[in-house]
């Protein structure tokens, strides 16, 4: 069974899409705005797992100039991301242990 939940953005075109993805397949999913609710740091850490920490930061966003990110120290970039979630990419698409980042219609495919 799959336990989808997606952390997205309203303004995000991928969040969407992903989101007609699974409704039109009735496949029930949890919506997560991730630019206000942010990522709790155990989700986090799973989400490494499957996605390269650099891949979620949203270079384009706002944040990314004002809080300097091209020139914080690596080490120090995780913590400003999770406490800074609109730097996140969207949406990020978690079923169990596995997650994606945009759209992936070929792997959500291969959940069910």
């Amino acid at each position: 069974m799959m336990n989808i939940q997606i952390y997205g953005s309203q303004k995000s075109f991928d969040t969407k899409k992903a989101e007609r993805y699974f409704k039109e397949r009735k496949i029930p999913y949890q919506y997560i705005n991730i630019h206000e609710f942010g990522m709790s740091k155990s989700v986090f850490e799973a989400a490494k797992r499957s996605i390269p920490l650099e891949d979620m930061i949203d270079r384009k966003a706002k944040a990314y100039q004002t809080l300097f990110m091209d020139y914080i120290d690596e080490s120090k970039r995780e913590g400003t991301l999770l406490e800074n979630p609109v730097l996140f990419m969207t949406p990020i698409v978690r079923n169990g242990k596995d997650f994606t980042l945009g759209y992936c219609p070929d792997v959500w495919k291969e959940w069910s």
